[in-house]
């Protein structure tokens, strides 16, 4: 039989993955397509901008480097700017400039050959933060979070790495709208079903075209089907 330790695909960001083991969310989406095949692991963190989440990118990845045998971190997700947004006088506040430091940060810790978190097998896809409804939310700004969304795709272009752009997709799925984008946003800052769909489709068409020796179609069995198992 193959060996009983599935590598991962490891979620991290804030509420907006925090929440998405809800149905039809990212993570339970993700979890279901790679049964047997790779682990989901979510650690999204409630709250939490980009220099908040540095030290724990790093307490998990030094998970990985501790032990041997532990599972392989095949894809990382980063997913952060919509605390960041958060209009000042907000705790939650990172300027832009400094929000575009910290995902350069989070994305060396992992593929800086100096890192001692180095991880070349690791894919990393980036994720913008989603556009949020003022309307339902009146503490957010909309422009303040589509500028954040344009940092991340801007942080993407530059370290040459895939970028779901969700903020563009739900924005445009939304007839370009403010207002409309309840449709995607149960409050008017989280995704709900409906917008957790436009970011999985987004995630997996990367995989697809960027990524696609660990699409699910592509990867075997950890253990083999049971019409294989040698029979008595």
């Amino acid at each position: 039989m193959a060996a009983n330790v599935q590598n991962v695909i490891v979620l991290f960001g804030d509420s907006l993955t925090q929440w998405s083991w809800r149905t039809g969310g990212l993570a339970q989406r993700l979890a279901a397509d790679y049964a047997r095949k790779l682990d989901v692991l979510n650690r999204g963190i409630n709250g939490y901008q980009t220099k908040w989440a540095i030290p724990v990118l790093k307490q998990i990845s030094a998970k990985q480097h501790e032990q041997l045998h532990v599972p392989k971190v095949e894809l990382l997700t980063i997913w952060f700017g919509a605390n960041d947004a958060a209009p000042p006088p907000s705790p939650q506040h990172v300027s832009r400039d400094e929000y575009m430091q910290n995902l350069t940060y989070l994305i060396d810790t992992i593929r800086s050959p100096t890192s001692p978190h180095y991880s070349p097998r690791t894919r990393i896809i980036l994720i913008t933060p989603p556009p949020v409804n003022s309307f339902q939310r009146p503490e957010r700004n909309f422009d303040m979070t589509k500028s954040y969304a344009e940092a991340a795709k801007t942080t993407g272009a530059a370290l040459r790495l895939p970028v779901a752009d969700v903020w563009t997709e739900i924005w445009e799925a939304s007839g370009k709208d403010e207002k409309a984008l309840e449709k995607y946003l149960c409050d008017g800052l989280h995704l709900n079903a409906a917008g957790y769909e436009i970011v999985y489709n987004s995630v997996m068409s990367i995989i697809e075209e960027k990524y696609p020796e660990i699409h699910y179609d592509k990867l075997p069995m950890t253990f083999p089907p049971w019409a294989e198992i040698p029979k008595d």
